[in-house]
């Protein structure tokens, strides 16, 4: 799925608001991470159980979901009596965004809806990781704003950012929204929904243009940054602040007692592997990114161990497909998974620079990016420097890596 894909796809909606008055085309719950990981239940769901209709609550009681979500987003248990709201809004929002975006057909249904597949492939680029899903809500939000007649609006705000700026694009978003939705009619609880909605509209837009957006109801007075836009996030600049360099970053939890959700990173890491192993296996035939085993690769390896750097562990960037041989004599020296071999580990980030640079430049199936991999590098090496790398500057990336190793 490629970016042109997804426009030719957004391109063939009219998402007109004044024409669906439908306020549920994006809501609270609907930020980059939720839609990931109930996109990535709905494909589970499917594969499970066929092409077939299904709830909300279908998905949400689903077995992959009970697995994964309440640990995940640290929910209260999905069958316990106080969950039902919290997992309604969960699930029914991002599935509500799914159908009016198209990726879904809703049908009412007595009291409920019922939904099915009508784009696979769009889901699919969705459930992949959670930049993709951003990046699908960063057209799909524009494309919404467009054809409602808000888009000068925006463009304004997004021009000249004052307060004054910031309240008149409120004022217009939120009236617009009682005006041509049922919110209208909800009164003071609405124009609440307005501001929660407003919230996830103009700060998705704002990040993909490097702006201010909202912030406790105010003008934000910095840029939106990425972890603003999520739902569940651990402030990793903020916990290693501190950290002293002789202190290794999992010895600094420990110490410090920092609440790191390891199932959500754990999860991320898994399907992280998966996807890059069905990639591996149908453009690669399944052979090792790393030369001198042909044996098929059936192993999914973190260059930068996934228990010293959570935050970098479901980064594609930070994994490599090896042989098993590969990994657990190369890459992990005598079998020891909790030891890295520094010269094999400065091979596969070689190795790794031009497989990236291959994938982005040469594949239409890009599943790689580059300022992504700088962050990898930045956060496995602790050094900023990396950060100030020129876009598709493979070979400055290459020269940076060998000085940290003393080549």
């Amino acid at each position: 799925m490629t970016e042109r894909e997804i426009i030719e796809f957004l391109n063939t909606h009219n998402y007109d608001i004044r024409i669906s008055h439908n306020a549920r085309w994006i809501d609270q719950k609907c930020t980059p991470d939720v839609l990931c990981i109930v996109a990535d239940c709905i494909s589970n769901y499917i594969d499970a159980n066929g092409d077939i209709e299904f709830s909300s609550k279908d998905i949400w009681f689903s077995e992959y979901a009970i697995q994964n979500v309440h640990d995940i987003f640290r929910k209260v248990q999905v069958d316990s009596s106080s969950a039902s709201n919290e997992y309604d809004k969960f699930f029914g929002q991002p599935i509500k965004l799914f159908a009016y975006a198209g990726i879904l057909n809703e049908e009412k249904l007595g009291k409920g809806n019922k939904y099915r597949l009508a784009n696979r492939a769009i889901l699919d680029y969705i459930s992949f990781r959670e930049r993709n899903a951003l990046q699908f809500l960063i057209k799909y939000i524009g494309k919404v704003i467009a054809d409602s007649g808000l888009d000068h609006s925006f463009d304004a705000f997004f021009a000249e950012q004052t307060p004054q700026s910031y309240d008149s694009l409120k004022t217009t978003f939120f009236n617009f929204t009682v005006s041509n939705t049922a919110i209208g009619s909800k009164g003071s609880s609405g124009r609440l929904e307005c501001g929660r909605i407003f919230t996830k509209v103009v700060n998705v837009l704002a990040f993909s243009l490097n702006k201010r957006g909202t912030e406790k109801g105010r003008l934000s007075q910095h840029a939106i940054t990425y972890d603003m836009l999520m739902y569940n996030r651990d402030n990793f600049r903020d916990i290693y602040a501190e950290k002293p360099k002789s202190v290794s970053r999992k010895d600094y939890i420990a110490q410090h007692h920092f609440a790191i959700n390891e199932a959500y990173y754990r999860y991320l890491s898994t399907r992280a592997k998966r996807r890059l192993k069905l990639y591996n296996d149908h453009h690669r035939n399944g052979l090792s990114e790393m030369p001198g085993d042909n044996e098929h690769a059936t192993h999914i390896h973190h260059i930068f161990p996934a228990g010293e750097y959570p935050e970098i562990s479901y980064y594609l960037e930070n994994l490599i497909a090896l042989t098993p041989n590969q990994h657990l004599n190369n890459a992990h020296p005598d079998g020891r998974t909790t030891a890295i071999d520094r010269d094999y580990q400065h091979d596969c980030l070689i190795v790794k620079t031009d497989i990236i640079r291959e994938n982005i430049e040469q594949v239409e199936e890009v599943i790689y990016s580059f300022s992504d991999f700088l962050h990898v590098l930045f956060v496995g090496f602790n050094e900023e420097t990396f950060l100030e790398i020129e876009p598709n500057d493979y070979d400055g990336v290459k020269a940076k890596i060998e000085l940290e190793y003393g080549a």
